[in-house]
């Protein structure tokens, strides 16, 4: 697969939501079924910088069941390649609606340690600024929703600084 696949994920992602009066539905349908026929095409060689163009993909607040195969894509990854690649994605990780943002963060946390470690370790050599977001968006979802439940809260670890 090509390196242009992780542009038109990125793309196709910003799907046509219900409200929009301008896209035919035509055009809807077919970014619809192309964001789903390349995240199926995802076998999980692709890396880390392959995680964050999918992370960076999940744009719409309505994805009409879309990002399943997106969240399904990311589980091929080896988990040290998807925790590198959710640290890479970061911008796109504080950009995202929260629930997508949760949903990838519960997917990081349950692949267990090596994902975990990975994002750990990656997440140091972001952006300060940037670092602070996530970590607030981390805090938030063990707070309040995806990662509300014991095995999920204080397992990614961004520092304050």
């Amino acid at each position: 697969m090509s390196s242009d696949w992780k542009v038109e994920i990125v793309e196709c992602g910003d799907l046509v939501q219900d409200d929009d009066e301008v896209t035919p539905p035509g055009e809807a349908e077919r970014r619809w079924n192309r964001y789903v026929e390349l995240a199926d095409s995802v076998t999980g060689s692709e890396g880390p910088s392959g995680v964050a163009a999918i992370v960076s993909s999940l744009k719409a607040e309505e994805d009409y069941g879309a990002y399943q195969a997106a969240h399904a894509a990311l589980g091929r990854f080896p988990h040290s390649d998807l925790g590198q690649g959710v640290a890479e994605a970061s911008k796109g990780l504080i950009s995202i609606p929260q629930d997508q943002s949760g949903n990838v963060l519960l997917i990081l946390t349950r692949s267990g340690p090596a994902a975990v470690h990975a994002f750990n370790e990656a997440i140091q050599t972001v952006d300060p600024d940037v670092r602070v977001s996530v970590r607030e968006l981390v805090e938030f979802h063990e707070s309040e929703e995806w990662l509300s439940e014991g095995g999920a809260q204080n397992v990614l670890l961004i520092p304050r600084n």
